[in-house]
C-alpha cells in the first residue's frame, strides 16, 4: 500500500510540533502526559515514515542518475536494492497507520473455565493456565490469580487472573474462544483418546475513569466461602458476590481471608467485564471493522485443537498447525501462535482499506 506524500509530510509536521512542545519546557500536568502519550505513539510512526521518505528520494535521485552513461550501471544496482527495500518498507508504515485498539496497552483479566469433559476439562484447563502463566513470564509480564476454583482432581473448575505489563492485551486477545484438548486422560484405564475442552476469555482491564459504576446500581451479598481454603475462610462469610443490576453481571470471590479484598477483587472482574460489554456493543454498530478481525471473539467458537497423541496444536481460525505441542504448552512456543494470528489480523485490516 503506498502512502500518500502529504500523508508523509503530516506525520513529520506533527511529530517536529510534538517534539518542539516537549522541548519547550512550558507543559505541566495533564497537559504534559498527554503530550508525552501523543509522543510515544507517535515516534514509531513517525521513524518509519522519514524511512519510506528518503527511500523515495534517494529514488529519484537515481533515476535522474540514469540519464549519465557513467553512472547509469551503479544507479541502476542501487535502485533495485532500493526498490526492493521500499515495499517492506511502505507496508510496515501502512500497519503502523492502521486504526489502534485504544485496549491495546492496557493490561488483561484472564478467565479460564473448564467445559465439557468433566475432571479431564478442569486439568486442562491448569494446562492453560499454566501455559499463559509461562508465557507471561517470557514476557516479562505479572500474573496475579483473583479468584479461583479448584477441582477434586487437580486443575481448576475456573480461574480469573489478572495480568500487567506491556502491550498484554494486545497480544493476548486472540486467545478468547473454546480451546479443544484430544488426548488420554489420567482416568482412563482404556488407554482412549478423549476429547475434552476449556473456554478462554480475555478482558482487557480498565481504568477506573474508563467505567463509572454507581455505586446504587450493586447489590453486594456476603456469604461463607466453600471449599479449600482454611478454617478461617470456612467459617466467616468474607465471600462476596457483587450482582450489576442494570446488565445482570454476577461477579463472586471467596479466594482471600479479608471480606475487603475480596470485594476489591470482584470489583475488578467487574469492571472489565462491563468494560468488554461496552466494547463489544460499539464493535456490533461497526459491522465492518468487525470482520477484519481474526475470529469474532465468540467465547463459544472453537478456535485451536491440542492433540496429544500427533504433538500438534492447531488454530483453526488461521489453519496454522505446529507438531510443538510440549513448547506451546511450556509457553516458549506460544509466541509463534500469537504473532501468526496478529499478523493475520493485520493482513485482514491491510485487505479491507485497500478495497
Amino acid at each position: 500500500m503506498t502512502i500518500p506524500k502529504e500523508r508523509l509530510d503530516q506525520i513529520g509536521h506533527r511529530f517536529a510540533e510534538l517534539e518542539a512542545r516537549m522541548a519547550s519546557g512550558t507543559l505541566e500536568g495533564d497537559e504534559f502526559v498527554q503530550a508525552s502519550r501523543d509522543y510515544a505513539e507517535l515516534e514509531p510512526v513517525a521513524k518509519i515514515a522519514a524511512e519510506v521518505t528518503s527511500l523515495r528520494d534517494e529514488i529519484t535521485g537515481l533515476e535522474e542518475m540514469l540519464q549519465d552513461p557513467e553512472m547509469k550501471d551503479m544507479a541502476q544496482e542501487e535502485l533495485a536494492a532500493i526498490n526492493e527495500k521500499l515495499p517492506e518498507k511502505e507496508r510496515a508504515l501502512a500497519i503502523a497507520l492502521l486504526p489502534r485498539d485504544r485496549a491495546d496497552s492496557k493490561p488483561a483479566m484472564l478467565e479460564i473455565r473448564a467445559g465439557t469433559g468433566g475432571d479431564e476439562a478442569a486439568l486442562f484447563a491448569g494446562d492453560l493456565f499454566r501455559m499463559y502463566e509461562k508465557f507471561a513470564g517470557e514476557q516479562g509480564w505479572r500474573v496475579e490469580p483473583v479468584s479461583m476454583s479448584a477441582s477434586e482432581v487437580g486443575g481448576f473448575k475456573e480461574i480469573v487472573a489478572n495480568i500487567t505489563g506491556q502491550g498484554v492485551f494486545a497480544k493476548l486477545k486472540f486467545e478468547s474462544g473454546v480451546h479443544r484438548v484430544q488426548r488420554v486422560p489420567v482416568t482412563e484405564s482404556g488407554g482412549r483418546i478423549h476429547t475434552s475442552a476449556a473456554t478462554v476469555a480475555v478482558l482487557p482491564e480498565p481504568d477506573e475513569v474508563d467505567v463509572q459504576i454507581d455505586p446504587g446500581d450493586l447489590k453486594i451479598d456476603t456469604y461463607r466461602a466453600s471449599g479449600a481454603g482454611g478454617q478461617h475462610v470456612n467459617t466467616t462469610d468474607s465471600a462476596i458476590r457483587i450482582t450489576h443490576e442494570p446488565t445482570g453481571l454476577v461477579v463472586t470471590c471467596q479466594d482471600g481471608r479479608s471480606q475487603h479484598k475480596n470485594r476489591e477483587k470482584a470489583m475488578q472482574v467487574l469492571r472489565a467485564r462491563l468494560y468488554e460489554k461496552t466494547r463489544d456493543e460499539a464493535q456490533g454498530a461497526e459491522a465492518e471493522a468487525r470482520k477484519a478481525m481474526v475470529g469474532s471473539g465468540d467465547r463459544s467458537e472453537r478456535i485451536r485443537t491440542y492433540n496429544f497423541p500427533q504433538g500438534r496444536v492447531t488454530d483453526h481460525r488461521i489453519g496454522l498447525t505446529l507438531h510443538k505441542l510440549e513448547e506451546v504448552l511450556a509457553g516458549t512456543g506460544l509466541n509463534e501462535l500469537v504473532q501468526a494470528l496478529i499478523s493475520e489480523d493485520e493482513a485482514k485490516r491491510l485487505a479491507a482499506l485497500a478495497e
